[in-house]
């Protein structure tokens, strides 16, 4: 079954390989096995449990919590030729009888149902007539009131799998669960001595930042301005911060839209629809947009206030590069943003135990605005995985800031925590450091304490920063509850003992722009994303069921010739060859062999004639020798694009066609001296007729230019 598994991925969704634990998932669930898999958003979830149910006799059940989650799984699906439908609120009766009554012929391999609509007389009924092998159950940590967005509706789950004839495979799929969380969704869905599977929370193409003391409305201009063709996410906290931050981005020119609980439901829709089918830019929104949104073209979240933990603020900012592309999460940080989310907290209507974790919760994801530590580690770290390497492209890990020794000031902080044994909070700590006259210090007799103002000349602000800051370095840890009180930790014991130093950056962090300057590409990807535009128009559906942009960049890259070819790309399998495949090729047909075919992409790149700024570029040499002729001066291949307002592949396109028209190329600007025998030896065993072979055979870090550099340098192309 296995090896039918591996085909099913090839035919239906046209990926070679399968991603990081997918396999051994789906080898347990055709094996029989009950699962529980935590895998990151966008690691592949959805292909865990629908090769199964392509695999397995009769109709898999999924439950999912909303609605727009649903109809992209089952358009998707459709598409690939796979027969799936959805029960819902917003199907008419009419249509609600029609796919009960298909779903009772055996007619779908797929059954999508919200959890409220388990128990409806209709649909019990339909579950005596129906053969379920699989239930699988998406956004499983709503199961668990530990978790970050518990339903009560999910609660019942147990009980009504428990009640089915025939107990079916139940597999329990998340990307956000702590240990134990992930142990109170077992228990909770009652999994029989389960399979659980933990890829790792980290996601290679994310760039995370924490920015702080910055004008917030300065700093999201300049960041959109920097990405004029890029799709965002901006959250809030509260409906009103949302309509102003709204307001304000229109006020600008950008395209944005709004959604929160405040605005008409049909308001709500149009918004998230608008944003789906890339009609409009950015939506502005608080934590009740984005749960089974499956845009996978966001290349930015920006969080404008500090979501309330580190589950809400994993899954909110990895709604950013589904598709795997680069992509930038910010965080924009104040001090002032834990007071709205306590505010929020104790107002809701959860009981105090609720409270309570959610309390705890908040400080955690309040130590991350505060960390020096590499941010991918932060997180990871609190979902339970250890031994992962700094990302390298964090706010934390780009700051070149030099540390400075402040051991010192710590023992004297950690020493007066140490004194007032763990009873008391931040607060009331940094007034005995301050040297307060507080009534309450005077009648505990803190006064006394020989720590009593050794920070006299702080600001009392500031000794709160700096005690959070220990607090987030972990050389203390805050108790649960309403109030929080402090203690020190094992790490502090060595600080006070003078045998570790501590070290602290006092400078505002610096923040890489990941994708700084829109998505780029070359004029074919322009050209294809304008077809998929006009295609999804017609058919109705957002851009990207037809296609992710990755999948287009390769095509771009790739240049298939046939359907053959075509369905070597990743993301391209028999049903979409099929349909789309004769238009495709039709629109990649000019741009074969290196010919641009101007007018092909009206309103593209005009290399030859106009510039950025609208300017008639008076140089009537082909833009490709005007590339070659910057390179050969010595500019790099970024600042050349820069300069010309290009995308890199554009302008490697241009070297490359130089050189093979016999013009002089310095090869160790495009072939890493260390890599050029290993494409060369690929080159001469797969042939160069299709490159991703060449690729995939090679490591990850060799480019597609350096194997065309090679190609070309060693006259090894095949026509």
């Amino acid at each position: 079954m296995l090896e039918q598994a591996q085909q099913l991925l090839k035919r239906t969704y046209g990926y070679d390989t399968f991603r990081k634990g997918q396999r051994e998932i789906i080898t347990g669930l055709i094996g029989g096995k009950d699962t529980l898999a935590i895998l990151p958003t966008g690691g592949g979830k959805s292909i865990c449990y629908q090769i199964p149910a392509l695999l397995l006799e009769g109709t898999t059940l999924v439950v999912s919590p909303l609605i727009s989650l649903m109809k992209d799984q089952v358009d998707a699906l459709n598409r690939l030729g796979v027969p799936a439908a959805f029960l819902n609120s917003s199907l008419s009766a009419a249509e609600y009888r029609d796919i009960v009554r298909n779903a009772a012929a055996g007619e779908y391999k797929l059954l999508y149902v919200a959890p409220e609509r388990l128990d409806a007389p209709m649909f019990a009924a339909l579950m005596e007539q129906m053969r379920i092998p699989l239930i699988a159950i998406d956004e499983a940590h709503c199961v668990s009131q530990w978790g970050h967005d518990f339903r009560p509706s999910y609660r019942q789950l147990a009980a009504w799998i428990g009640r089915l004839q025939d107990r079916p495979l139940v597999a329990a799929f998340t990307a956000t669960a702590t240990p134990e969380v992930a142990q109170d969704i077992s228990d909770m869905l009652a999994l029989r001595s389960p399979n659980v599977f933990v890829t790792g929370f980290a996601r290679e193409n994310l760039s995370l930042s924490v920015v702080a003391g910055v004008d917030k409305k300065k700093f999201l201009r300049d960041f959109l301005n920097e990405r004029p063709d890029q799709s965002g996410i901006v959250y809030a906290a509260t409906r009103k911060e949302v309509d102003q931050v709204c307001a304000e981005l229109q006020r600008q020119g950008v395209a944005a839209v709004k959604y929160h609980g405040g605005v008409a439901d049909d308001d709500r829709t149009t918004a998230q629809e608008r944003f789906r089918f890339d009609e409009m830019r950015v939506i502005v929104a608080t934590n009740a947009f984005g749960m089974g949104i499956d845009k996978p073209n966001v290349r930015f979240v920006i969080h404008w206030q500090m979501p309330g933990d580190i589950e809400s603020y994993y899954q909110e900012a990895g709604r950013a590069g589904r598709d795997g592309e680069e992509s930038e999460c910010v965080l924009l940080f104040g001090p002032q943003d834990v007071q709205v989310q306590r505010f929020l907290i104790e107002q809701g209507t959860a009981d105090e135990q609720r409270k309570s974790v959610q309390l705890a919760k908040l400080y955690t994801m309040m130590n991350y605005g505060r960390t020096e530590r590499c941010l991918q580690q932060f997180i990871v770290s609190y979902f339970g995985e250890a031994d992962v390497p700094p990302c390298g492209k964090c706010s934390s890990c780009l700051d070149d800031t030099l540390a400075t020794d402040v051991t010192a000031e710590a023992q004297k902080a950690l020493s007066c925590v140490g004194r007032m044994k763990g009873r008391f909070g931040i607060t009331l700590v940094a007034k005995v450091l301050k040297g307060s006259k507080d009534k309450r210090i005077m009648e505990l007799g803190l006064n006394r304490l020989t720590t009593y103002g050794l920070y006299r000349d702080w600001p009392e602000k500031e000794i709160v920063e700096w005690l959070y800051w220990l607090l987030s370095e972990g050389y203390m840890r805050a108790s649960e509850g309403t109030y929080p009180t402090v203690s020190l930790t094992a790490k502090a014991l060595p600080v006070l003992e003078g045998t570790e130093q501590v070290f602290q950056k006092r400078k505002p962090l610096k923040r890489r722009a990941a994708t700084a300057g829109g998505d780029g590409g070359s004029p074919l990807f322009a050209a294809l994303r304008q077809w998929r535009k006009e295609a999804a128009a017609r058919e109705n559906v957002p851009p990207f069921i037809l296609f992710f942009d990755a999948t287009l960049r390769e095509m771009a890259d790739l240049q298939p010739r046939n359907e053959a070819e075509l369905l070597a790309v990743k993301g391209v399998g028999a049903a979409k060859a099929g349909k789309y495949g004769a238009q495709l090729l039709e629109v990649i047909r000019p741009f074969l062999n290196g010919e641009k075919a101007e007018g092909a992409v009206r309103g593209a790149m005009e290399e030859n004639e106009v510039s950025s700024n609208g300017v008639r570029n008076e140089d009537d040499r082909p833009s490709y020798l005007i590339s070659l002729e910057l390179f050969q001066s010595g500019q790099s291949v970024a600042q050349i694009a820069g300069e010309r307002s290009m995308s890199k592949t554009t302008v490697e396109s241009h070297l490359i066609r130089a050189a093979d028209e016999g013009y002089d190329i310095d090869w160790s600007e495009v072939i890493p001296a260390d890599q050029e025998e290993l494409i060369l030896q690929a080159v001469r065993e797969l042939g160069s007729a299709k490159l991703r072979p060449i690729k995939d055979a090679l490591p990850q870090e060799v480019s597609y230019f350096s194997i065309h550099g090679v190609i070309s340098k060693y006259s090894l192309r095949e026509t």
